[in-house]
């Protein structure tokens, strides 16, 4: 046995107790008589003492050559500490070495491993493995697997099993890039890595399965940011006989379920916005609604004098940000500055302040008088004391611009505070969009998300302003899952591919399995899938995921610690078929 107890559960009560503990050093404190050592596993630290005049000359002397991270065994006899430490849950007592066995002795790490490290995130990655030993990685970890464990238990008890599906499928051309797989036994064709198990849930619903949800790894081979990964866990689920109002209900209560069990929090609302309704007032399909600073429309109180530029925009709008109305000249030129970066791309900004006494003083003040400009305080919702920003031009354009903006105050202002949770439902997304570059509609979500019933008239005479029986769930500004009702008619599959552009042979090709089963009764379904690792993310209190998943890949999409991807054997090129240029 190498330990009777872990480094975290000792206490006053166990004074004079014998243990064995085993784990790695994580500091050592010479005072040439006496020898304390600080010992960690995972779950706490225990502080050993060995002293000269009660411990073995042997065991005292192979104590002076332990070094950080060693992994070590310990027996010895627990007494009380004279210098309590309050910070660890260990503080009370100490373990009086009687007997030392050195497991495992380490190299010096590259970094300090401990809550607050000298190591940046480059060489943290390439020893991930030594990162993990830290408290801040290891209790994200835990976090997770708590998260994860609360999925299951809520999911099992409202009826929903748990079906893998597989990992090797076939291509698909809609929707991000695949990762694939050449056959060996297959000579030129090729497997495909699940981007999601979407086709195959609806398969289980036509099975008869009922209800299915699955924590499953998926893969997109797209351009990697701080919460992307080539790689992402989902939570899939799937319902049969439902409409969209069970789907909503049935995930408010796992969105629920996991705010208290997780967070202590309980959340009683849940809002629902259309996608027109989040475009136009907040200029985003993934609102952050724990703060203000909705888009106020001011075509109408603004482009009815001499000033150009608004004249000739299609979209003027504009955000009040509260208690702004201090900001210097230098700070208000920083933010136009900030819109006018490459990644937000306006062209400039026209700025009120609404000052304390209840006057208006803008940028453009020789084109608009106060009665004007207490109009755009009336559209925007700006007080006494408020700052008004104004950006102009194509609509979509600025209306994303804007809402850059608004986020990026939101950060600053400490209005997006991570200990508050303000989920939302955004629904009635378009059900497609048209693609200038190809000439042809996509799926705004995937080709099998079915219409809502009362736009499919208008499948042939108007396409585009058909709405999707779909929803996001939204929570502090990030998309955390979304799903559809699900076409389970064949005729109207059909017809959907064919809007996409999709022959009849190139849909039977692609998709002539799902087609065939609907053949032989589809239920009516539909259902849900949240990403994992941004959920466990966004309730830990951070928008980036890498810290939440074991092994990430960087930005490049290289694991740095075992340096992949990475070229392969000529032989084995040869056995796949596969001739490099």
């Amino acid at each position: 046995m190498y330990r009777s107890h872990t480094c975290g559960e000792l206490n006053a009560s166990h004074i004079n107790t014998e243990v064995t503990l085993a784990g790695w050093v994580q500091k050592t404190r010479d005072k040439g008589f006496m020898i304390w050592v600080d010992l960690r596993d995972r779950y706490g630290i225990t502080q050993l003492i060995f002293d000269e005049q009660r411990t073995a000359i042997d065991v005292f002397e192979k104590a002076k050559t332990l070094g950080r991270e060693f992994v070590i065994q310990v027996k010895g006899t627990i007494i009380e500490r004279e210098s309590k430490n309050k910070n660890i849950a260990t503080g009370d007592i100490e373990i009086l070495v009687s007997e030392l066995h050195i497991l495992n002795e380490a190299k010096l790490p590259p970094f300090t491993i401990e809550d607050e490290t000298d190591g940046g995130e480059d060489i943290r990655m390439k020893y991930r493995y030594l990162d993990i030993r830290r408290n801040p990685v290891k209790n994200n970890l835990l976090f997770r697997h708590n998260v994860a464990m609360e999925v299951r238990k809520y999911l099992s008890n409202q009826g929903f099993c748990e079906v893998e599906t597989p990992y090797l499928i076939k291509s698909t051309p809609e929707g991000a890039r695949d990762f694939v797989v050449p056959s060996r036994m297959n000579e030129g064709q090729f497997y495909a890595l699940p981007q999601s198990p979407q086709t195959f849930k609806q398969l289980l619903m036509v099975g008869g399965m009922d209800k299915y949800f699955q924590i499953v790894k998926c893969f997109r081979d797209e351009d990697l940011r701080a919460d992307r990964q080539p790689e992402f866990t989902q939570i899939d689920c799937e319902m049969a006989f439902v409409e969209q109002e069970d789907i909503l209900n049935m995930f408010e209560g796992l969105t629920r379920h996991l705010l208290k069990e997780v967070k202590g929090l309980e959340v009683a609302k849940f809002p629902r916005i259309t996608y027109d309704y989040a475009m136009k007032t907040y200029g985003n399909d993934k609102p952050d609604i724990r703060f203000g600073m909705k888009f106020g429309e001011l075509n109408e109180v603004a482009q009815h004098k001499d000033f150009g530029v608004f004249n000739s925009a299609e979209l003027v709008v504009g955000i009040s940000v509260p208690g702004c109305a201090s900001y210097t000249r230098k700070q208000i030129d920083e933010l136009i500055d900030w819109v006018k970066r490459p990644q937000v791309g306006a062209s400039g900004m026209v700025y009120c302040k609404y000052e304390t006494d209840g006057s208006l003083k803008s940028s453009v003040d020789k084109f608009y008088d106060q009665e004007d400009l207490k109009k755009w305080a009336e559209v925007t919702g700006a007080q006494p004391g408020d700052l008004i920003l104004v950006l102009s031009g194509p609509a979509n354009k600025t209306r994303t611009q804007l809402s850059a903006l608004r986020m990026e105050l939101g950060n600053r202002l400490g209005l997006r505070k991570p200990e508050e949770f303000a989920p939302l439902w955004v629904v009635d997304f378009p059900l497609l969009e048209w693609d200038e570059e190809s000439e042809r509609y996509h799926a705004m979500h995937h080709p099998f998300t079915s219409p809502k019933p009362e736009d499919i008239h208008l499948i042939d005479s108007n396409p585009g302003a058909i709405r999707a029986n779909a929803y996001d769930m939204v929570l502090n500004g990030n998309e955390i899952g979304g799903g559809s009702i699900r076409i389970h008619d064949k005729g109207l599959q059909a017809k959907m591919f064919e809007l996409l552009g999709f022959t009849k042979e190139e849909a039977e090709n692609q998709f002539g399995f799902l087609m065939n089963a609907f053949q032989f009764g589809a239920p009516p379904h539909g259902g849900l899938a949240f990403g994992l690792d941004r959920l466990v993310a966004i309730l830990g209190g951070q928008e980036t995921i890498r810290d939440f998943i074991a092994f990430p890949k960087n930005n490049n999409g290289r694991d740095v610690m075992i340096d992949a991807p990475s070229t392969i054997d000529v032989k084995q090129l040869d056995e796949l078929h596969i001739q490099l240029k």
